[in-house]
């Protein structure tokens, strides 16, 4: 899909925005930074253009002015909640998370571990934090919490709270997770710094929903595709609208919170700071977009890529019906079926012929091709093959797996499985094809365009294994597949 968005104004407009905010307060700005900072694939499909580091890179800008704090919520640790999209927990997330950060030498303050109770598996994470220097805080409940704004805003309520030491004029807050506590720490902090005279303020980083984009925008159904397991829905902000008769899009809990929120800044600053919970936002993605038609079409291709998953997490047994229902919804919100994708139209028409599981990768709009399983191979890695064949011109009766490489691995396979017969999975063949490759150049020269595969369309006739589920994400493929479990 052709580039629809310019993701060099974006930075800059964004930079623009956030030394705005900065400079509104006491040059002291307490940044909620939601959504993923490194790797923000979804963002990258639906604004063809816009960069998976684009945030990285924007922190990046205010490296000398920036410190991190991270928020986990305890009870995410203690249940080790698991992150749908890397498959580990909240906890090896955050560390994961800083390890990078630190790699590219950006301050990392400290981790506030929130609604602490005396969650046990909390020791582990602080010994681990202890071990690689870095501060950790602890945030208990507060009673009444959001509605007794007096508490709240008082000694017992974010005054019990530990005052975090921050030096820097830009101090983000983010998480490894949803519901993790950003908000309630930017307001702890604000509430300790407005007390030693410090009139620091407070504003969210966004990028979806884009709020001045039509409600029923493809980019905006594509997030509420994203979130409908959190039951977010996007709505008109009502405050916006009377405030300024404009209208802008933003999500229910923002909205169904933003009153005491209100109440809980004003409290705070003695003054009314934001009339809207869109004003509380830096978000300039609609300024960016280039080509309006190709980010509908890419919004669109998300929420059926959405809608797929959600069928095989039903399927799986790992989603609830009420999230299928939604996302039934917004398909027919967009007036949409599986024939929009026409890859999944292709897939089932060759399993009708063949009579035999299939994948199947896009190319191009004019180009798919397809890999069914044999005794030898699974689909996956049939496909495989036979892309990374088309792009390096290689015909199709060439052989690219040694003949002894395969029988070395069916051997040991069989003797470790037990089985008599095993397909090779995508990892394996992407394995031997390495092994390979030390002698073989026509190999080396196919492995070379390994990486063209990434943002390419691909649908499956059936729910593969995690393990290649894994290593199609990792080489950047953007699959569906069938509701249907084999094997």
């Amino acid at each position: 899909m052709k580039e629809a968005f310019n993701n060099e104004l974006y930075l800059k407009l964004q930079k623009e925005k956030i030394e705005e905010r900065i400079k509104m307060f006491d040059n002291k700005l307490y940044l909620e930074f939601g959504g993923k900072i490194f790797d923000d694939y979804h963002a990258s499909r639906v604004l063809p253009g816009f960069h998976p580091d684009s945030k990285i890179q924007l922190l990046k800008e205010f490296k000398e002015d920036l410190e991190i704090i991270f928020c986990i919520n305890a009870n995410d640790i203690e249940k080790n909640k698991i992150r749908a999209d890397y498959g580990i927990g909240y906890d090896r997330e955050l560390i994961r998370l800083i390890d990078n950060l630190e790699k590219l030498e950006i301050n990392i303050n400290s981790v506030v571990v929130t609604m602490y109770t005396g969650q046990n598996q909390v020791n582990k994470l602080k010994n681990i934090l202890e071990d690689r220097k870095i501060k950790m805080y602890i945030h208990t409940p507060i009673d009444g919490y959001p509605n007794d704004i007096e508490k709240i805003v008082s000694d017992e309520g974010y005054g019990k709270n530990p005052y975090i030491e921050t030096t820097k004029k830009l101090v983000v807050i983010t998480a490894p997770g949803a519901n993790s506590g950003k908000l309630a720490t930017c307001l702890s902090q604000l509430y300790h710094e407005y007390k030693r005279g410090i009139k620091a303020g407070y504003a969210k980083f966004e990028t979806f929903p884009v709020w001045d984009l039509p409600l029923m925008h493809p980019i905006n159904v594509a997030y509420e595709a994203s979130t409908a397991d959190l039951g977010d829905i996007n709505i008109i902000d009502p405050y916006h609208l009377e405030s300024y008769n404009i209208k802008a899009v933003n999500y229910n809990r923002d909205i169904s919170t933003f009153s005491i929120l209100k109440n809980i800044l004003t409290k705070i600053t003695k003054e009314e700071i934001y009339k809207s919970p869109t004003d509380m936002g830096v978000n300039t993605i609609s300024k960016c977009i280039t080509d309006n038609v190709t980010v509908e079409k890419a919004g669109t291709m998300e929420v059926i890529r959405r809608y797929y998953n959600s069928l095989c997490d039903h399927k799986r047994g790992i989603s609830n019906e009420k999230t299928l229902e939604r996302m039934k919804v917004l398909m027919n919100e967009l007036n949409l079926n599986k024939e929009d994708r026409k890859i999944i139209i292709k897939v089932n028409e060759m399993v009708e012929k063949k009579k035999k599981e299939i994948m199947a990768i896009q190319i191009d709009d004019d180009n798919i091709i397809t890999g069914k399983e044999s005794e030898l191979l699974t689909a996956p890695s049939a496909a495989f093959l036979n892309v990374i064949k088309y792009l390096a011109k290689i015909p199709d009766d060439v052989y690219l797996l040694s003949p002894s490489v395969l029988e070395s691995i069916f051997k040991m396979k069989q003797k470790t499985l037990y089985k008599k017969k095993y397909q090779l999975n995508l990892s394996e063949v992407i394995i031997a094809l390495s092994i390979c490759s030390t002698t073989n150049p026509i190999i080396e020269k196919t492995l070379e365009y390994i990486d063209q595969m990434r943002g390419m369309e691909a649908h499956c006739s059936y729910i593969i294994t995690d393990s290649e589920l894994n290593v199609i994400k990792s080489l950047g493929i953007n699959l569906t597949s069938e509701p249907k479990l084999i094997g």
